[in-house]
């Protein structure tokens, strides 16, 4: 194992993968000559020249339909936005023809493109820069749709991301990518639509995704020196959803947090509290407690931020709550 950022992480899967396969290529604002906007592409123009890491004017809609022609005629793009916010002007593209394409063709086309980059909050950013789009892209179907939470789940998802016939969005956090975590040292594939029980436990389940997890982490440390086991689940691919070991677990535990960072209405946690209430309602002990962000587009002021974003003391009253304590 060695020890990397998640950002190094990210850039080592793009490069091993465009070492291999000479039909990928890295496009978006930044990515070539300053080595990407948060350098997840250091190095990679000088070792794969501009033909192959390709600076882009500030044009979302542009790129990313070039992107999209590029996969329909036979090649593997990795489209990066500087963060998810700004491909609200491209998502025309990406919904109505990335994700489609290949059912309105009867098959003839396979869109093999990754979308990648930062979604959620940065901090003192305001509401238009840091919103989550996670839920959004998980309810078009024919998008898969991928949250890493670790430097080695990133490289190993990337990389699957990349193989995948069918139009992957990658999300990432502009707080991760300085994130350090142990990577193997070897080439490693990380299946797409499978959830990692990241701490075993037995008296409550708490499903989390992306840089948030972190709270659930912290709030389990807690909770421990109260006596309290927690079971938690990175889902890691929003889109499929990882079903099985999400059940699982709440067969075992009885009781379901959902720690995200997102609106309250439609979102991830509302589909697994669904899904759970419908296959495993029998096995509950408490209702489903769902943790969100407030119901209001991001504050700028960061007391007023602090406020905004869940935290580990809100995982703590949850799982307090569905344990009747």
């Amino acid at each position: 194992m060695k020890t990397i950022q998640f950002r190094e992480a990210i850039c080592e899967a793009m490069s091993e993968e465009m070492r291999r396969d000479d039909t990928i290529f890295l496009m978006g604002e930044e990515v070539a000559e300053y080595n990407g906007a948060y350098k997840a592409s250091k190095g990679m123009l000088e070792e794969f020249g501009a033909e192959r890491v390709i600076d882009t004017p500030i044009s979302e809609t542009g790129f990313s339909g070039i992107g999209i022609g590029s996969a329909m005629n036979g090649n593997r793009p990795i489209i990066e936005f500087m963060t998810f916010n700004f491909c609200l002007v491209g998502i025309d593209q990406i919904i109505n023809n990335a994700s489609k394409l290949r059912q309105m063709s009867g098959g003839q086309f396979n869109i093999p493109i990754v979308f990648r980059g930062p979604t959620g909050s940065a901090g003192q950013l305001g509401a238009t820069h840091s919103q989550a789009f996670e839920s959004w892209f998980a309810n078009c179907p024919g998008l898969k749709v991928v949250v890493p939470s670790n430097p080695k789940d990133a490289k190993g998802l990337l990389k699957s991301a990349i193989r995948d016939d069918d139009p992957v969005i990658f999300m990432e956090s502009e707080q991760m990518y300085g994130d350090k975590g142990e990577v193997p040292e070897g080439e490693y594939l990380i299946p797409l639509g499978v959830a990692e029980i990241k701490r075993k436990g037995k008296d409550v389940t708490i499903v989390s995704f992306g840089k948030i997890i972190k709270e659930a982490y912290k709030a389990a440390d807690t909770l421990a020196v109260e006596g309290i086991d927690c079971e938690i689940i990175d889902l890691r691919t929003v889109r499929p959803m990882d079903h099985k070991t999400i059940l699982d677990s709440v067969k075992k535990t009885n009781r379901l947090v959902i720690l995200e960072e997102a609106w309250p209405f439609g979102n991830v946690a509302t589909e697994i509290t669904y899904m759970v209430q419908d296959q495993a309602f029998d096995y509950l002990d408490a209702p489903i407690v769902k943790i969100n962000t407030a119901d209001t587009p991001a504050p700028f002021s960061p007391v007023l931020l602090e406020e905004w974003l869940p935290n580990s003391e809100d995982v703590i009253k949850a799982v307090k709550k569905v344990l009747y304590k």
